[in-house]
């Protein structure tokens, strides 16, 4: 059996670790658009920024990984079409054939059309060039505005402050993180970043940005404008789905893929942030851009393709370390919210863990420099919200 996965990033890379530790003897292509063997996206907006981390560190493998293991790796490739009739996938003028195909194509940061035509100090975070880029800049005294307080916004806030720079973020919702945790929990990072010296800025509308002698000026209505050397627009990411579309498959935020990861056509599959999950444990679909998901959906989306017939159910998970503030969520409200938040510990210290519940159910789950906790939140989360763990007295190690 013949497969080609498309995108050369963490998904593609345990997709293929999967394959051969499964004992897959045939052909295996994976054909990637940046010059890179595939590598890890945390370290991108943590260690790397920090200096922590050296470039080299967050390859998953290094290139003779590949070749040791009969792996067809080709970098700086972009696949240009999919045909599914025919089962090729077009890479310029050649053509290469598959019995199994995995789309494993991530995504792209969004971008702001005011700020890409201004000409100003501008940058996105979403490649290893781009962060070597970003890094170069945060020094000493340097001006940094951020667009966007979401993770990649905050985690790149936080590691600009511990270089040295001055740092303002600016976000439209009146908390950081509003969406993902609640008023109380984005109360948390709020305050985190303001006791380190983050100029945060909430609840303000950008209406354009300038290039003025170097410096990237991002004008705000009813303010005065916030000057810096270079701007930082984090306002999320799309799925890069078009590929897909293109050759005919379903996609909609992401391709559209069953409980096992399959697409709309059976011998094409999806995993990664591309992937729009029907998530057979929260009972409904999930596209999630974790580290996580990208793992074990490579993983699993390599068993499949191999005849396993096992749903994915896995929760998705992710992690942040900003300042002295470590932190995992597993779960997934959802669009339907929650209902009710059960607070263990001592938000005020940022130390303690956080269920939040849906109805009779636990959906997700999170601590706060708790690092034995994650396992029983794993555990509780999906349960029945019993009196138990509504009860923020008992343990959390006793729910489990």
């Amino acid at each position: 059996m013949n497969i080609v996965v498309v995108g050369a990033g963490l998904a593609a890379a345990n997709a293929v670790d999967e394959l051969r530790e499964q004992g897959h003897t045939g052909d295996i292509v994976v054909v990637g658009e940046e010059q890179y063997v595939p590598y890890e996206r945390p370290p991108l907006s943590k260690g790397l920024l920090l200096g922590s981390d050296e470039p080299d560190s967050v390859f998953v493998h290094d290139r003779e990984w590949y070749d040791e293991r009969d792996v067809d790796l080709r970098v700086s490739t972009p696949a240009t079409a999919i045909d599914l009739d025919r089962r090729r996938v077009r890479l310029g003028a050649e053509e290469v054939p598959y019995d199994r195909l995995l789309l494993a194509t991530g995504a792209q940061p969004r971008h702001l059309p005011m700020a890409d035509s201004s000409g100003a100090p501008v940058v996105h975070l979403r490649t290893l060039d781009e962060a070597l880029t970003l890094r170069d800049r945060l020094t000493e005294g340097s001006r940094i505005a951020i667009i966007g307080a979401g993770w990649i916004g905050l985690e790149v806030a936080s590691a600009a402050r511990q270089r040295g720079a001055e740092v303002t973020v600016l976000e439209s919702a009146p908390l950081p993180l509003q969406r993902v945790l609640g008023d109380e929990l984005a109360t948390v990072f709020a305050d985190l970043h303001r006791e380190h010296g983050v100029d945060l800025r909430l609840g303000v509308s950008v209406s354009g940005v300038e290039h003025d002698d170097g410096a990237a000026v991002v004008r705000l209505e009813d303010v005065e404008p916030v000057v810096a050397d270079l701007l930082l627009v984090a306002v999320g990411v799309t799925p890069s789905d078009s590929l897909a579309a293109a050759g005919g498959l379903a996609v909609d935020n992401g391709v559209l893929v069953d409980a096992r990861l399959r697409t709309s056509d059976p011998h094409v599959l999806a995993a990664g942030d591309v992937a729009n999950h029907d998530h057979p444990a929260l009972g409904g679909r999930v596209r999630v851009e974790h580290w996580d998901t990208a793992i074990q959906h490579g993983r699993h989306a390599a068993r499949v393709m191999l005849g396993e017939d096992e749903p994915y159910t896995r929760l998705p998970y992710f992690f942040t370390d900003q300042y002295d503030l470590g932190m995992e969520y597993v779960g997934h409200p959802g669009p339907e919210g929650y209902d009710d938040l059960v607070v263990r510990g001592d938000l005020a210290a940022r130390q303690g863990s956080v269920l939040w519940l849906r109805g009779d159910r636990v959906v997700a789950g999170m601590h706060l420099n708790d690092w034995d906790a994650i396992d029983p939140l794993r555990a509780v989360v999906g349960r029945p919200a019993s009196d138990a763990v509504r009860d923020p007295k008992v343990p959390l190690a006793e729910l489990g």
